[in-house]
């Protein structure tokens, strides 16, 4: 199930507050500023630093 339109509008990096793009398929949000990938669990956003993965 794809994130709402409405979270996506609320949700920033939290490093950097520069907006997030949804990867649907590999079920992850990605900051290409600070090129981190923040990762969705059972349909939740992990929005930890030290727990995003560099790309």
């Amino acid at each position: 199930m794809p994130l709402s339109k409405d979270l996506m509008e609320v949700l920033a990096c939290p490093k950097c507050k520069g907006e997030l793009a949804y990867q649907e398929l590999e079920k992850r949000l990605i900051c290409d500023h600070c090129r981190l990938a923040y990762a969705i669990k059972e349909e939740i956003p992990v929005m930890l630093v030290d727990q995003a993965q560099s790309f």
